[in-house]
C-alpha cells in the first residue's frame, strides 16, 4: 500500500507556509477565531479552485465527503456553510493578496531567464482586464450598468511564463487607462498594451521613466510624417514610419517623436496599426511584440474556464477579492509546481489531472509523467497555451 501523501497535500508543499503564518500575524486574521483558521478558509478555497466548485452548498458537501482525507492536511472536523461564509465576508482579503505576491516573486524567479523567442533582454508585461459579470441584486456595491453588477481584474503578465505580477481589483466602472497611474515599471521594461490605454498623456509619462511601450494606434490618430524605412512586404510589413502628434492637444500631451508600424496579419487578413517609442527594434520584432499580447487573453480565458470565479461564496468586496486571489495564488502554485518539478504538461492538463487525482497518494512528477508517457505530444489544446 503506498504510504506516502496525497497529490493536494504535495501541491500545498509550494505554499511558503511560515511566511502565510507571518501574513497571518501581520493582518491578525485569526484574532478571537477559535476553529477556522485563516490556513482551513485558503484550503477549503483552494480545493474548490482545483474541482471547480460552482457554489457555497456544492463545495461544503464535497469538503464534507472528503472529512477523513482532509484531516492529514489541515481540515479538522465538519465545516459549515455559515461558518466558511463568515470567513469569506470577514476575513480580510489582503492576506490573500500578500500571500499571491510572494508567489509571484517566486514564479518570477523561477522564470526569469526563459526565452520568449524575440530576441530581446528586457522584461517584457502585457497589460489589460477582464470584466466579472455579477448579478446587481446580490452586489449592489458593483453597480456597472443599469440592469447588471461586475468587477474588473486589472492584471500585468510577465511574457517570460505569463506570470501575473499584478492584479488590482475595481468595479467594472473604473477605466483601465487609469491603473497606468497606479504602477510603478521598472526602468528599462516593455510593456505592450492594446488600444484602450491610449492616453498621449500617460505615454509620454512611461517614456519619461525610460519605459518603452507598445500600443494600438486608433484609426482617428492625426499625425504628420517625418521620416520612414524601407519594410518588406512579404513579411506583413506595410510601413516603418517616424511621426508627430499632429492636434494641438496630442502634441502637446506627447511633443517627442513616435514609431508607427502598420502590418496587415497574414492569418487573420487583418490591418492593424502599432505606436512605439522604441527605434531600435526591428519593424517586425514590433508587430511581434504585439503579437504576444495575447498571452493576457489567454490567462484571463484560461482562469475563467479551469479555476471558480465566475460563482463566488459570498457578496461582498471582501468575499469576492478573497476568492480572486486565492484563485490567483493556486494558479501560481501550479506553474511553480510545474517548473520546480520539470512537468511535461501544460498548466491547463496539469490541473484536469490534478483534480481527478487530489487524494490520490502518488508522487506528483510520476502521475503527471504516467499521464502523458503514450501522447507523442502534450495535449496542451493549441489555443491554450500559456507558457
Amino acid at each position: 500500500m503506498n504510504r506516502g501523501r496525497s497529490v493536494f497535500a504535495q501541491l500545498l508543499d509550494f505554499v511558503p507556509f511560515s511566511h502565510f503564518e507571518h501574513l497571518i500575524d501581520r493582518y491578525a486574521s485569526n484574532h478571537g477565531i477559535r476553529h477556522f483558521s485563516a490556513w482551513t478558509q485558503f484550503l477549503c478555497i483552494a480545493y474548490s479552485q482545483l474541482t471547480r466548485r460552482e457554489g457555497l452548498r456544492d463545495l461544503v458537501a464535497c469538503l464534507n465527503s472528503q472529512r477523513a482525507k482532509l484531516y492529514h492536511i489541515g481540515i479538522r472536523g465538519k465545516i459549515s456553510r455559515s461558518t466558511l461564509a463568515d470567513a469569506n465576508e470577514r476575513r480580510d482579503w489582503r492576506l490573500f493578496e500578500a500571500l499571491g505576491h510572494r508567489l509571484i516573486a517566486t514564479a518570477v524567479e523561477l522564470y526569469q531567464g526563459d526565452d520568449i523567442g524575440l530576441g530581446i533582454k528586457e522584461p517584457l508585461y502585457a497589460m489589460d482586464s477582464t470584466t466579472i459579470d455579477l448579478c446587481l441584486s446580490l452586489f449592489p456595491w458593483a453597480d456597472f450598468r443599469s440592469t447588471k453588477a461586475a468587477v474588473k481584474a486589472h492584471t500585468i503578465i510577465d511574457l517570460r511564463g505569463s506570470i501575473p505580477v499584478f492584479v488590482h481589483i475595481t468595479t467594472g466602472k473604473v477605466h483601465d487607462v487609469k491603473i497606468l497611474d497606479m504602477i510603478h515599471w521598472p526602468a528599462g521594461a516593455i510593456v505592450v498594451v492594446d488600444r484602450g490605454y491610449l492616453d498621449f498623456t500617460r505615454l509620454q509619462a512611461l517614456h519619461q521613466r525610460q519605459v518603452s511601450f507598445v500600443i494600438r494606434a486608433k484609426d482617428n490618430m492625426r499625425y504628420t510624417r517625418v521620416a520612414w524605412r524601407d519594410v518588406d512586404k512579404s513579411t506583413g510589413l506595410r510601413s516603418d514610419q517616424s511621426i508627430l502628434l499632429a492636434t494641438p492637444k496630442s502634441r502637446l500631451a506627447y511633443p517627442d517623436r513616435l514609431r508607427r508600424v502598420s502590418y496587415r496579419d497574414p492569418e487573420t487578413d487583418k490591418f492593424l496599426v502599432f505606436l512605439t517609442n522604441r527605434f531600435d527594434l526591428p519593424a517586425l520584432t514590433i508587430a511581434e511584440i504585439y503579437r504576444n499580447r495575447w498571452a493576457v487573453e489567454t490567462f484571463f480565458k484560461w482562469i475563467k474556464q479551469n479555476l471558480s470565479i465566475k460563482h463566488f461564496f459570498g457578496n461582498s468586496i471582501n468575499a469576492v477579492k478573497s476568492q480572486i486571489w486565492i484563485a490567483v495564488c493556486v494558479y501560481l502554485i501550479v506553474i511553480i509546481a510545474r517548473k520546480r518539478l520539470n512537468l511535461p504538461a501544460s498548466p491547463q492538463l496539469l490541473l484536469n489531472i490534478i483534480e481527478v487525482n487530489m487524494f490520490e497518494k502518488v508522487q506528483l512528477d510520476k502521475l503527471v509523467f504516467d499521464a502523458v508517457s503514450h501522447f507523442p505530444d502534450d495535449p496542451a489544446d493549441n489555443q491554450m497555451i500559456l507558457l
